[in-house]
């Protein structure tokens, strides 16, 4: 028979202190990514604890820890992040970070201790048939953690047929769970312009080709490309984040530089920004008489759910909280994620948990010195991961 929703609830409130007393220890200990040493060697110790295999160093500071039951053929992943953003910590709270410059901004202490809650109890008490794998992965914050550890052979050291996580999300109720099927989170890339033209005095201009009215055109010319090559149904992004060039106002600079990031949401949007980004650059210098120099380097895919899966997990969250606390199809980010190159490797999907809105705790956004994790999440990001594996596992399918 099924268990419940209070079933999975109320074992999770029933240890909450122990994972309350986990998720402030990792938040009072954070670390950069590929350096979560003591993070994964807590979640190593635990899972083992609890009758976990437990694998250590898949992207160098990753942990899986897997768990099999009966004979069935079906296997899943959860996934969850660990490591901290550099940013100086200024919520006071009594747990708040002991590593100057260092915090958990975004969340992935909580992320964390929710997974370990659902892997107690499926330790403990899980009914399932099947394989599970839980992914604790490094380096989610720019790094590419997902990419290290599937090179280091996740996938074919430990096969799933299909792949979760879950991310809080600050101005949403706290608790209520958010699904979006199909392209969820928007692509990340970046890019250096670097114009080089002819130096000289301010007062002779016709003696220089000055790299900085390129540069103001560049700018200009880059937001052309949302508004007149991208599909106006579609989201695009083209930040320019940084100008430098020159020291003093009478001397026109020899070089000039650009610093670009670029956001799309369709993986033919994201091409089309690249290529459009450099015929504007290669266009637009020519014709003020300086070279310009493209440093391209692609970060995070888009991120997008498939839909058998993201329907099985919007159905087991209704399940769980019922239809007043889930979004069925909430609006898509166009913030970035490396959970998306899992993604293109196994079907699945990436939901979001409400972390607090207006003056309620754990509003604040994240990558702020002000945010922390509501862990009032805890019992129920766990109590969801632990409804989750044991339904896709049942009877051994």
């Amino acid at each position: 028979m099924p268990k419940s929703a209070e079933t999975y609830l109320n074992y999770m409130r029933e240890h909450g202190k122990e994972f309350l007393t986990v998720r402030h220890t990792i938040h009072q200990n954070p670390e950069m990514g590929f350096e979560e040493h003591q993070t994964s060697a807590l979640v190593a110790e635990r899972l083992a604890a609890w009758g976990y295999d437990v694998h250590r160093g898949l992207g160098g500071t990753g942990v899986v820890g897997q768990l099999k039951r009966g004979n069935g053929a079906r296997k899943i992943g959860l996934r969850a992040d660990m490591d901290a953003l550099p940013i100086e910590e200024k919520t006071g709270l009594a747990y708040r970070s002991n590593r100057p410059g260092i915090m958990h901004a975004c969340g992935h202490d909580g992320h964390t201790a929710m997974l370990l809650g659902a892997a107690k109890y499926l330790a403990e008490q899980g009914d399932f048939s099947g394989t599970l794998n839980l992914i604790f992965q490094p380096a989610e914050e720019g790094l590419g953690g997902a990419v290290r550890m599937m090179e280091d052979g996740l996938f074919e050291k430990f096969p799933c047929d299909s792949i979760y996580a879950m991310h809080n999300a600050p101005g949403r109720p706290q608790g209520e769970l958010l699904f979006r099927t199909g392209s969820a989170m928007a692509s990340s890339d970046y890019a250096t312009v670097t114009l080089h033209g002819v130096g000289g005095h301010g007062a002779m201009p016709h003696h220089a080709k000055d790299p900085i009215v390129a540069a103001a055109s560049i700018v200009m010319a880059l937001q052309t490309i949302v508004a007149r090559n991208v599909d106006p149904l579609e989201m695009a992004i083209i930040t320019v984040g940084a100008i430098h060039a020159g020291q003093a106002n009478n001397v026109i600079p020899q070089t000039a530089t650009l610093e670009i990031s670029m956001r799309a949401l369709q993986r033919e949007t994201r091409v089309l920004l690249e290529q459009r980004l450099k015929a504007v650059v290669a266009a637009q210098a020519e014709s003020y008489g300086v070279r310009g120099e493209i440093d391209f380097r692609p970060g995070y895919a888009v991120l997008v759910n498939t839909p058998d899966e993201t329907e099985f997990a919007r159905n087991v969250a209704r399940a769980l909280v019922g239809d007043a606390h889930v979004v069925a199809q909430a609006p898509a980010v166009p913030a970035s994620e490396d959970f998306a190159f899992m993604l293109e490797k196994r079907p699945g999907c990436y939901l979001n948990i409400g972390n607090g809105r207006g003056e309620e705790h754990g509003a604040c956004m994240v990558h702020n010195p002000g945010y922390d994790f509501n862990d009032g999440n805890l019992p129920i990001g766990a109590a969801y991961w632990a409804m989750l594996t044991e339904t896709y596992l049942v009877d051994g399918q």
